[in-house]
Protein backbone atom coordinates (compact mmCIF):
# COMPACT_ATOMS: atom_id res chain seq x y z
CA UNK A 1 0.00 0.00 0.00
CA UNK A 2 1.22 3.53 -0.73
CA UNK A 3 0.01 6.90 0.45
CA UNK A 4 -0.81 10.22 -1.12
CA UNK A 5 -1.19 13.52 0.69
CA UNK A 6 -4.04 15.85 -0.13
CA UNK A 7 -3.80 19.59 0.19
CA UNK A 8 -5.73 19.38 3.50
CA UNK A 9 -2.88 17.31 5.02
CA UNK A 10 -5.24 14.32 5.17
CA UNK A 11 -3.57 11.04 4.21
CA UNK A 12 -5.43 9.00 1.61
CA UNK A 13 -4.59 5.48 0.49
CA UNK A 14 -3.59 4.97 -3.15
CA UNK A 15 -3.35 1.85 -5.25
CA UNK A 16 -0.09 -0.12 -4.99
CA UNK A 17 2.54 0.65 -7.59
CA UNK A 18 1.28 4.14 -8.37
CA UNK A 19 4.08 6.12 -6.75
CA UNK A 20 7.68 6.26 -7.87
CA UNK A 21 10.58 6.67 -5.46
CA UNK A 22 10.73 10.39 -6.30
CA UNK A 23 7.00 10.78 -5.64
CA UNK A 24 7.34 9.01 -2.29
CA UNK A 25 10.12 11.39 -1.24
CA UNK A 26 8.08 14.38 -2.42
CA UNK A 27 5.23 13.22 -0.17
CA UNK A 28 7.60 12.74 2.74
CA UNK A 29 8.86 16.30 2.32
CA UNK A 30 5.28 17.52 2.77
CA UNK A 31 4.64 15.43 5.88
CA UNK A 32 5.36 16.63 9.40
CA UNK A 33 8.44 14.52 10.13
CA UNK A 34 9.53 15.12 13.74
CA UNK A 35 12.76 17.03 14.20
CA UNK A 36 15.72 14.74 14.84
CA UNK A 37 14.39 11.88 12.73
CA UNK A 38 16.06 10.39 9.67
CA UNK A 39 13.73 9.23 6.88
CA UNK A 40 14.66 6.79 4.14
CA UNK A 41 12.99 4.25 1.89
CA UNK A 42 14.16 0.63 1.95
CA UNK A 43 12.57 -1.71 -0.58
CA UNK A 44 9.59 0.62 -0.90
CA UNK A 45 8.96 0.90 2.86
CA UNK A 46 9.39 4.23 4.64
CA UNK A 47 11.49 4.16 7.82
CA UNK A 48 11.74 7.02 10.30
CA UNK A 49 14.49 6.65 12.89
CA UNK A 50 15.33 8.98 15.78
CA UNK A 51 18.92 10.17 15.78
CA UNK A 52 20.51 9.67 19.17
CA UNK A 53 23.54 11.49 20.56
CA UNK A 54 25.76 8.38 20.48
CA UNK A 55 24.62 7.63 16.95
CA UNK A 56 25.63 11.11 15.79
CA UNK A 57 28.94 11.00 17.69
CA UNK A 58 29.97 7.83 15.82
CA UNK A 59 28.91 9.29 12.47
CA UNK A 60 30.88 12.45 13.20
CA UNK A 61 33.95 10.45 14.28
CA UNK A 62 33.93 8.46 11.03
CA UNK A 63 33.36 11.54 8.85
CA UNK A 64 36.14 13.38 10.69
CA UNK A 65 38.58 10.50 10.08
CA UNK A 66 37.66 10.45 6.38
CA UNK A 67 38.14 14.22 6.06
CA UNK A 68 41.46 14.06 7.95
CA UNK A 69 42.72 11.38 5.56
CA UNK A 70 41.29 12.66 2.25
CA UNK A 71 41.17 16.41 2.90
CA UNK A 72 38.42 18.95 3.46
CA UNK A 73 37.22 18.81 -0.15
CA UNK A 74 36.62 15.06 -0.10
CA UNK A 75 33.09 14.08 -1.04
CA UNK A 76 31.95 12.81 2.35
CA UNK A 77 28.18 12.89 2.86
CA UNK A 78 25.85 12.11 5.75
CA UNK A 79 22.10 11.46 5.52
CA UNK A 80 22.00 12.49 1.85
CA UNK A 81 19.66 10.53 -0.42
CA UNK A 82 21.34 8.16 -2.85
CA UNK A 83 19.24 5.72 -4.86
CA UNK A 84 20.67 2.20 -4.86
CA UNK A 85 19.86 -0.91 -6.92
CA UNK A 86 16.76 -2.85 -5.98
CA UNK A 87 13.08 -2.05 -5.62
CA UNK A 88 12.59 1.54 -4.43
CA UNK A 89 15.82 1.88 -2.46
CA UNK A 90 16.27 5.54 -1.56
CA UNK A 91 18.87 5.28 1.19
CA UNK A 92 20.35 8.09 3.26
CA UNK A 93 23.60 6.47 4.49
CA UNK A 94 24.91 7.62 7.84
CA UNK A 95 28.25 8.24 6.11
CA UNK A 96 29.10 7.86 2.42
CA UNK A 97 32.42 8.62 0.76
CA UNK A 98 32.25 9.19 -2.98
CA UNK A 99 35.06 9.01 -5.51
CA UNK A 100 36.96 12.19 -6.35
CA UNK A 101 35.41 12.30 -9.84
CA UNK A 102 31.83 11.70 -8.64
CA UNK A 103 29.10 13.59 -10.41
CA UNK A 104 25.43 14.14 -9.85
CA UNK A 105 22.74 12.75 -12.12
CA UNK A 106 19.47 14.68 -12.12
CA UNK A 107 20.58 16.53 -8.98
CA UNK A 108 21.47 13.41 -6.97
CA UNK A 109 24.72 11.57 -6.31
CA UNK A 110 25.07 8.33 -8.26
CA UNK A 111 25.48 5.05 -6.41
CA UNK A 112 28.17 4.08 -8.95
CA UNK A 113 30.45 6.70 -7.38
CA UNK A 114 30.08 5.50 -3.77
CA UNK A 115 33.31 3.92 -2.45
CA UNK A 116 32.45 3.57 1.24
CA UNK A 117 29.32 3.46 3.37
CA UNK A 118 29.04 3.36 7.17
CA UNK A 119 25.75 2.65 8.92
CA UNK A 120 25.32 2.94 12.69
CA UNK A 121 22.78 0.45 14.01
CA UNK A 122 19.48 1.70 15.40
CA UNK A 123 17.33 -0.74 17.33
CA UNK A 124 14.32 -0.44 15.03
CA UNK A 125 16.14 -0.64 11.71
CA UNK A 126 19.22 -2.79 12.32
CA UNK A 127 17.69 -5.57 10.24
CA UNK A 128 17.85 -3.27 7.21
CA UNK A 129 21.58 -2.65 7.69
CA UNK A 130 22.35 -6.38 7.74
CA UNK A 131 19.73 -7.34 5.15
CA UNK A 132 18.43 -5.26 2.24
CA UNK A 133 20.99 -2.48 2.59
CA UNK A 134 23.92 -4.89 2.62
CA UNK A 135 22.49 -6.58 -0.48
CA UNK A 136 21.99 -3.26 -2.27
CA UNK A 137 25.47 -1.99 -1.37
CA UNK A 138 27.01 -5.24 -2.64
CA UNK A 139 24.97 -5.05 -5.86
CA UNK A 140 26.15 -1.45 -6.27
CA UNK A 141 29.73 -2.68 -5.75
CA UNK A 142 30.39 -0.31 -2.84
CA UNK A 143 33.98 -1.33 -2.04
CA UNK A 144 33.70 -1.04 1.75
CA UNK A 145 30.57 -1.32 3.88
CA UNK A 146 30.98 -0.71 7.62
CA UNK A 147 28.29 -1.45 10.20
CA UNK A 148 28.86 -0.01 13.67
CA UNK A 149 26.79 -1.54 16.47
CA UNK A 150 26.88 0.60 19.64
CA UNK A 151 24.67 -1.91 21.50
CA UNK A 152 27.10 -4.82 21.04
CA UNK A 153 30.25 -2.66 20.96
CA UNK A 154 31.46 -4.08 17.67
CA UNK A 155 31.93 -3.30 14.00
CA UNK A 156 31.43 -5.42 10.90
CA UNK A 157 33.40 -4.66 7.78
CA UNK A 158 32.27 -6.03 4.41
CA UNK A 159 34.64 -5.81 1.44
CA UNK A 160 35.28 -7.29 -1.99
CA UNK A 161 31.81 -7.10 -3.54
CA UNK A 162 31.32 -9.58 -6.34
CA UNK A 163 28.22 -11.00 -8.03
CA UNK A 164 25.89 -9.12 -5.67
CA UNK A 165 27.47 -10.18 -2.39
CA UNK A 166 30.43 -9.32 -0.20
CA UNK A 167 33.16 -11.95 -0.25
CA UNK A 168 34.88 -10.79 2.97
CA UNK A 169 33.30 -10.14 6.35
CA UNK A 170 35.35 -9.09 9.38
CA UNK A 171 34.02 -8.50 12.91
CA UNK A 172 35.96 -6.25 15.30
CA UNK A 173 35.33 -5.29 18.92
CA UNK A 174 35.34 -1.65 19.96
CA UNK A 175 38.91 -0.65 20.67
CA UNK A 176 40.32 -2.54 17.68
CA UNK A 177 41.24 -0.28 14.74
CA UNK A 178 39.40 -0.85 11.48
CA UNK A 179 42.27 -1.52 9.09
CA UNK A 180 41.19 -0.47 5.60
CA UNK A 181 44.70 0.06 4.24
CA UNK A 182 44.22 -2.71 1.66
CA UNK A 183 41.01 -1.12 0.31
CA UNK A 184 40.26 1.88 -1.87
CA UNK A 185 40.29 3.99 1.31
CA UNK A 186 43.89 3.14 2.27
CA UNK A 187 43.39 4.17 5.89
CA UNK A 188 42.62 2.98 9.41
CA UNK A 189 39.63 4.12 11.47
CA UNK A 190 40.07 4.02 15.26
CA UNK A 191 37.13 2.72 17.33
CA UNK A 192 38.44 3.16 20.86
CA UNK A 193 36.35 6.30 21.43
CA UNK A 194 33.11 5.08 19.82
CA UNK A 195 30.37 5.41 22.46
CA UNK A 196 28.13 2.51 23.51
CA UNK A 197 24.39 2.42 24.05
Amino acid sequence: MTISLERTDRIEMAEPGELTLDQLFELLEQMPVPEGYKVEIVEGTVYMTPQRDNHWDIIFDIATELRAHFGRKALVKSDVRIDFPGHKNGFCPDVAKLSDNAKKDNGRWRYQDVEFVAEVISKGTGMNDYGPKKEAYAAAEVAVYLIVDPYMGRCRVFTHPQDGEYKRDLTLAYGEPIDLTDTVLGMTIPTDEFPRD
